[in-house]
C-alpha cells in the first residue's frame, strides 16, 4: 500500500476509533481517549478538534473549571452532541404504524402512532401512512426532515440487504413493504428497512435480554411467530432476508404452524372447555369461550389454576419444539419470548423449559421472557438508526468539515 491510501485510511480509522469511544462516553479528556484507544496524543487532539468542526463533538469547560484540576495545565474536555442530528425508528405493523424521533443516542423526543386498516393495506396508502406518521412526529418534537441523519423502519415481511422484500404468492410481503428505501431516501441520507422480528433482535441485543449475547433468537411471539436470528454477534438476513422465516413450523411435529402463542393459548383453552376436561375447580372452566382472550387464561396460569395451568403446559410443548428448532440449527444459547406476551409468558415458558431437553441434542438454550413489552420493533428501529447514523457519521455531509459543506 502507497503513502497516498495508507493516510486517508489511518486518518478514518483514528476518527472512527475516538467517534466511536465518544458516542459511548460522558465528559472525557484527550488522555481518556489514549487510554481507550491507543493513538498518540498529538493525533488524538488532532482528531477531537475535527470532531468538533464536524460538530460531533463539543468542548467542555476544562478540569480546572470543574475543580477536578488544579496544577499545571489544565486538561481539554470534550462531550459528544447527541443533539447534532435525529434518528427516526419506524414500526411499520401490519395494522399500525409508529414512528419515533431520537437523538443520536436512541433517546425518545417523540413519538407518533397511526392505526391503519388491515384489510386495506394497499402500497400507496402504506406509503403515505408512514410519511404522514414521520411527519407528525417531527412536528411535535419541533424538528424538521433536514435534521434526520439515519431512519431504520420495520416491516412484517423478509427484507434484504437492500432494504427490498421478495415477491410473496399473494403479493402480502410486498405490501408490507412498498418500496420503503425509496419512499424516505428524500428523507434522511441512510435509510436501513428490516423485517420486525429482526429489529426486535437488534432491541434485545442493545437494552433487553440478549445484551452481552452473541447468540439468540428474538422470538416474536404473539400473534404469529417471527424469528431475529443473532449468531457469531451478527444479525443473520440469508439472500432475500429470509433467515428465520417460520413458515418451515408447518412441517414441524408438534408446533404444526407459524401461529403465535396468543392463538394457541385461546385455542387450547376453547377446545378443552369444548371437551369438559378441566378440573371442576378450575376458573377457566367457567370462562367464555366466545369471548376468551390469552392474557386471560395466562393471569389465571399465573394465578396457579389449575385448567390454565394445564393449557400453558400443551402450548408450552410447541414452544419447546420451536426453541428446539432454533437450538439444532443455530447453535444459539438463548431463545427470548418477546413483544407484549412476554410479560404473561412465564407458565408456558416454565412448561417449555421442562420439555425441552427431550428436543435437541446440544445443549438447550435458556428460553426467556423479554423485558422490552409491546413496544419492542419500535425500539429496535430507533437501535438500528442510530447503529447506522454511527456507521455513516464521518461520511455525511451533516457531519462534514465546514469547508467540506456542498461538497458531499
Amino acid at each position: 500500500m502507497d503513502a497516498t491510501t495508507a493516510t486517508p485510511s489511518l486518518r478514518r480509522h483514528s476518527l472512527d476509533a475516538v467517534l466511536g469511544h465518544a458516542w459511548d462516553a460522558e465528559a472525557f479528556t484527550a488522555s481518556d481517549v489514549m487510554a481507550h484507544v491507543g493513538l498518540t496524543r498529538s493525533t488524538t487532539i488532532d482528531v477531537l478538534d475535527e470532531l468538533a468542526g464536524r460538530g460531533l463533538l463539543t468542548e467542555m469547560p476544562n478540569a480546572r473549571a470543574v475543580g477536578e484540576y488544579s496544577k499545571g495545565r489544565p486538561a481539554r474536555r470534550f462531550a459528544f452532541r447527541p443533539d447534532a442530528g435525529l434518528v427516526v425508528g419506524v414500526d411499520a405493523g401490519r395494522g399500525h404504524v409508529t414512528a419515533t424521533v431520537a437523538d443520536l443516542r436512541g433517546t425518545p423526543l417523540a413519538t407518533s402512532r397511526l392505526t391503519v386498516d388491515p384489510e386495506r393495506d394497499d402500497p400507496g396508502r402504506r406509503r403515505r401512512a408512514a410519511e404522514a406518521t414521520v411527519e407528525a412526529t417531527l412536528k411535535r418534537a419541533r424538528r424538521a426532515r433536514g435534521d434526520i441523519v439515519a431512519l431504520s423502519v420495520g416491516v412484517p415481511a423478509p427484507v434484504d440487504r437492500a432494504g427490498r422484500s421478495p415477491a410473496h404468492h399473494d403479493g402480502f410481503w410486498e405490501r408490507m413493504n412498498p418500496g420503503f428505501v425509496d419512499t424516505f431516501a428524500s428523507w434522511s441520507p441512510v435509510v436501513r428497512v428490516e423485517n420486525d422480528a429482526s429489529l426486535a433482535a437488534v432491541a434485545e441485543r442493545a437494552r433487553g435480554a440478549a445484551v452481552g449475547c452473541d447468540d439468540f433468537v428474538a422470538l416474536l411471539a404473539g400473534e404469529r411467530f417471527g424469528a431475529g436470528v443473532w449468531v457469531d454477534g451478527r444479525l443473520l438476513r440469508g439472500a432475500h432476508g429470509g433467515a428465520g422465516e417460520t413458515v418451515a413450523f408447518d412441517r414441524v411435529d408438534g408446533v404444526g404452524s407459524a401461529l403465535g402463542l396468543a392463538p394457541r393459548c385461546v385455542d387450547a383453552a376453547r377446545a378443552a372447555i369444548a371437551a369438559g376436561i378441566l378440573p371442576s375447580d378450575s376458573a377457566l372452566s367457567r370462562a367464555d369461550p366466545k369471548t376468551l382472550d390469552a392474557k386471560t387464561v395466562l393471569d389465571l396460569a399465573a394465578a396457579g389454576d389449575t385448567g390454565a395451568l394445564a393449557v400453558a403446559r400443551e402450548v408450552g410443548g410447541a414452544l419447546a419444539g420451536v426453541a428446539g428448532m432454533f437450538g439444532s440449527l443455530f447453535d444459539v444459547g438463548r431463545v427470548i419470548v418477546s413483544g407484549a406476551i412476554a410479560s404473561g409468558a412465564e407458565p408456558i415458558i416454565a412448561a417449555a423449559v421442562a420439555a425441552l431437553p427431550r428436543a435437541l441434542d446440544l445443549p438447550a438454550p435458556d428460553i426467556v421472557a423479554s423485558p422490552l413489552g409491546a413496544d419492542i420493533v419500535s425500539i429496535g428501529a430507533v437501535a438500528a438508526a442510530v447503529d447506522a447514523a454511527r456507521a455513516h457519521a464521518l461520511d455525511l455531509e451533516a457531519f462534514a468539515l465546514p469547508h467540506d459543506h456542498g461538497r458531499a
